[in-house]
């Protein structure tokens, strides 16, 4: 593992939850507000995580069918136990190997993901193996190089400024393509029509510092992967300077930016 991906830990479900959850459950509802899938489809979800997409899709597109992967057990075994409605089935899988035919699923769709996959020309070209012709293909990213999700790059930038090293584990550093014109050049090289690309923005609200602070302390991601590989002394500066540079105002709110995108398979 490079040295820019030791913190991806993703596989801790109710940390993830404390984390991310609240605001992936944001994300999603807008996502397939946006999206206007057609009903009674047979859809495919790459990176179920906690269930927060898959729990959009259900309440809002009316799907015939959600078969809803994930390379982590924990991740499956947390969806599978929060989601009960029987047209779902929890798989650990891969995005570069997913189970289903060719030429089976109306929808394939992902959420706050691809930018995980190490081969996302891969990926892209494996979502349209398993699409019908003119079917849906479908995710979101952080806008990660536009500022992306506020209370992360917050952390970040705190960071760097007691451990320089850190400006290469933030996510902006790390996954640059996650802009309008790098995600239409992805969807172009993978031979995908009717592109459309949108942003969408949430506001992110903290309660006090505390409440900002502690899920960074719970180990699950990038920002608390790296938070918790410190040392007693450096997570109590790195605590300090963040709550400095936030200020004294409670409650603390931060805006968090995605790109979502909707594209056809050829055929």
């Amino acid at each position: 593992m490079s040295g820019s991906a030791a913190f991806d830990a993703w596989s801790a479900g109710n940390s993830y939850e404390h984390y991310m959850g609240r605001w992936s459950r944001l994300v999603a509802t807008k996502f397939v507000a946006w999206l206007s899938p057609p009903e009674q489809a047979a859809w495919l979800e790459i990176g179920c995580g906690t269930g927060a997409l898959t729990a959009a899709v259900l309440s809002a597109a009316a799907p015939r069918s959600i078969l809803s992967i994930d390379p982590s057990a924990d991740f499956v075994a947390h969806a599978r136990k929060a989601i009960g409605d029987g047209r779902v089935r929890f798989e650990v899988a891969d995005a570069l190997n997913l189970p289903a035919e060719p030429a089976s699923i109306d929808v394939v769709t992902s959420g706050l993901v691809l930018n995980f996959v190490p081969d996302r020309p891969a990926a892209l070209a494996e979502m349209q193996r398993v699409l019908k012709p003119g079917g849906l293909l479908s995710f979101y990213v952080w806008d990660y190089p536009g500022g992306g999700i506020g209370f992360i790059r917050q952390f970040w930038q705190a960071a760097i400024t007691i451990d320089p090293a850190a400006a290469e584990l933030g996510e902006g550093k790390r996954f640059p393509f996650c802009t309008r014109e790098g995600l239409l050049a992805l969807c172009q090289e993978a031979g995908l029509r009717d592109i459309a690309i949108a942003p969408m923005e949430i506001e992110t609200r903290f309660a006090d510092f505390e409440a900002f602070w502690q899920p960074f302390t719970l180990g699950a991601g990038p920002a608390p992967g790296y938070c918790m590989s410190l040392n007693e002394y450096q997570r109590a500066k790195l605590k300090a300077r963040l709550a400095e540079r936030l200020g004294s105002t409670e409650p603390i709110e931060l805006l968090a930016r995605a790109w979502m995108v909707r594209a056809n398979r050829q055929g």
